[in-house]
């Protein structure tokens, strides 16, 4: 099913042109509020229908409570994740008004507490500060330039970053090769900003550093062996500083703004747990496999360096 379909699908199913309609007329809230609470509800009418459930009095306080987990798994920041609570609420608020339901199963819908410790995300601006970072000065200026984009560009765990071999760079098809938790492999896209960083440093940093001892790795250190998790934290943690930015930023860090930009931008579920390569939700896997074309035009439209 394409994207335009779903979400024809979504809406038709949980009503939401009703509500959007109740969001502007009747309760005045902006242009910008009803399409992010329209975006909202789509995610959750799409993380629903993937559990089977096709309408919104089917929906029960373990899905909703599921569907927050989810959320907070893929790294959203406790603003984004309050405010899809309060989609919710509303919407169920909107149904029971008009009706339609009788129960409301997001009365006990926690949001997360503004003094709760959450990973951090960057914003765009902070992102492309950080990406800019490393100086033409320093002799690994693109080394670093690279782990930083394909951190960001790519959602990859420090140790998948570390791990990436020579023959998992598919550059003629946009796509890495990563092999995650237990050994998973998965397919994810590269935006042309994070080709363009890793051909640089294969073309003219990685053949000065290589010394026969790289074992094929990507990411090397300055004796020519494979980088470390902690070489891979000391390089954000430098371009950090010289970013000037404030917060506590490490690879994870890039990870979940990865994820983060993905949704907010309007990038479904299915293809974004995808590229994070969580394929299982608890127990219970709940994402079909989404094919390569569909992540690479996901990726394309809502990354910012798509």
């Amino acid at each position: 099913m394409t994207l335009p379909a779903l979400r024809e699908q979504i809406d038709r199913a949980f009503s939401l042109e009703g509500f959007g309609d109740f969001l502007s007329l009747e309760s005045g809230h902006s242009s910008n509020t009803v399409e992010a609470y329209l975006r909202d509800l789509r995610r959750l009418g799409e993380f629903a229908l993937a559990r089977g459930v096709q309408s919104p009095e089917r929906i029960t306080r373990a899905l909703l409570r599921d569907f927050v987990y989810l959320l907070k798994d893929l790294g959203l920041s406790a603003a984004t994740i309050r405010r899809e609570v309060s989609a919710i609420r509303t919407y169920y608020g909107f149904l029971v008004g008009e009706g339609r339901i009788k129960e409301d199963p997001s009365d006990r819908l926690e949001s997360p507490r503004r003094g709760r410790v959450l990973p951090d995300t960057l914003g765009v601006s902070e992102v492309e500060a950080l990406l800019a970072a490393p100086g033409i000065d320093d002799p690994l200026a693109w080394r670093d330039r690279a782990l930083l984009e394909i951190g960001y560009g790519a959602g990859l765990r420090v140790s998948e970053l570390c791990g990436l071999g020579l023959a998992d760079l598919l550059l003629s098809d946009n796509l890495l090769r990563v092999f995650g938790k237990g050994g998973k492999e998965r397919l994810v896209p590269m935006g042309r900003s994070v080709i363009g960083a890793v051909s640089v440093y294969l073309h003219t940093i990685r053949p000065n550093i290589d010394r026969g001892a790289s074992r094929g790795r990507v990411l090397l250190n300055a004796r020519g062996a494979p980088l470390s998790r902690v070489g891979a934290w000391g390089i954000v943690k430098r371009a950090t500083a010289r970013a000037g930015i404030e917060k506590r930023v490490t690879p994870h860090t890039l990870r979940h703004s990865f994820a983060t930009h993905l949704l907010e931008g309007g990038a479904d579920l299915r293809a974004v747990q995808e590229m994070l390569g969580h394929a299982d939700l608890s127990t219970t896997q709940i994402y079909t496999h989404v094919d390569r074309e569909y992540l690479r035009s996901v990726h394309k439209q809502f990354h910012p360096r798509g």
